[in-house]
C-alpha cells in the first residue's frame, strides 16, 4: 500500500492510544490513527470491535468494506472497475475467471461489490 496510495502511513498518533476505549484494546491505535489524520471513517470487516457509540466521540464511524467500495462505485464506477480488474490480474496461482474472482468476492463477505461488478465481468 505505501508505493500505491501517497501519504498513506500515519505517524505522530501514539500519543492519542491511552484516550481511546474500545471493546479490544489491541485496535486502539486504529482510532487513534484516524484521530491524528482527520479521517471520516475507519474501513473495517470488523464493525463488532469499532462500536459507533464509541467513534462518534471522535466523529468518526466504522463502515464495512462491501459498504465503503459499493459506495465508491456510486461515486465513480469506472475507478472501482479497473481496480478491479487490476486485483483480478494479480491472481495467477492459480488464476481465476471473471466468475470465479466475482465468486471470491462473494466469499470474501463482498456481494454488493461482486453485485456492482458482475455487468462488467466482460472486461474483469
Amino acid at each position: 500500500m505505501n508505493a500505491s496510495v501517497l501519504d498513506c502511513l500515519v505517524r505522530g498518533y501514539e500519543h492519542l492510544i491511552p484516550a481511546v476505549t474500545l471493546p479490544d484494546e489491541n485496535d486502539r491505535h486504529v482510532v487513534a490513527a484516524a484521530i491524528h489524520c482527520h479521517a471520516d471513517a475507519i474501513v473495517t470487516f470488523n464493525l463488532k470491535d469499532f462500536p459507533q457509540n464509541e467513534l462518534s466521540r471522535y466523529n468518526l464511524e466504522a463502515i464495512h468494506p462491501d459498504e465503503f467500495i459499493r459506495s465508491v462505485f456510486d461515486l465513480n464506477d469506472a475507478a472501482v472497475v479497473i481496480a478491479a480488474q487490476r486485483c483480478h490480474k494479480k491472481l495467477r496461482n492459480p488464476p481465476k475467471t471473471a466468475e470465479e474472482y466475482l465468486d471470491t468476492l462473494l466469499r470474501q463477505s463482498l456481494p454488493k461489490t461482486a453485485s456492482a461488478l458482475k455487468p462488467y465481468s466482460e472486461v474483469l
